[in-house]
C-alpha cells in the first residue's frame, strides 16, 4: 500500500477531489499555505493499493496543470533604507507536488 501526499493549488483541489472520489479513491483534504507565494493551497492524503497507484497519479497529472501568474515581490528601493516597492514577477503556479511513501501498516477502526 502507498500513501500519496499531493500539494495542489486551491483552484484545482475541488475538481481533483471529485475525480479521485468518482474513481473510488478515499481522499483527506488539508488546508495548507505555500511558503513562496504565501498563497493557500490544498494538501491531499490518498491511500492506494500498489496496483492502483499509476491510475491515481494519472488523474492528478490530468487535473493539475501548470500555468503562469503575475505575483508581486517586494524589492528594496534604491537609496532608501527599509523601503520596499511591490515588483510584478511572472511565476509558474498550479501543477502538483506529489510524494509517494510506503505504508507499513493500515488500520481502519
Amino acid at each position: 500500500m502507498k500513501l500519496i501526499i499531493a500539494v495542489v493549488q486551491d483552484e484545482d483541489s475541488q475538481k481533483l477531489i471529485s475525480k479521485l472520489m468518482k474513481a473510488g479513491y478515499g481522499v483527506t483534504k488539508l488546508a495548507t499555505t505555500g511558503g513562496f507565494l504565501r498563497a493557500g493551497n490544498t494538501t491531499l492524503l490518498i491511500g492506494v493499493d500498489n496496483e492502483r497507484l499509476e491510475n491515481a497519479m494519472g488523474i492528478i497529472e490530468n487535473v493539475c496543470k501548470s500555468r503562469k501568474q503575475v505575483a508581486t515581490s517586494p524589492t528594496p528601493m534604491a537609496g532608501a533604507t527599509g523601503m520596499y516597492v511591490p515588483y510584478p514577477v511572472e511565476v509558474t503556479v498550479g501543477g502538483a507536488t506529489v510524494f509517494v511513501v510506503n505504508v507499513e501498516e493500515f488500520r481502519k477502526v
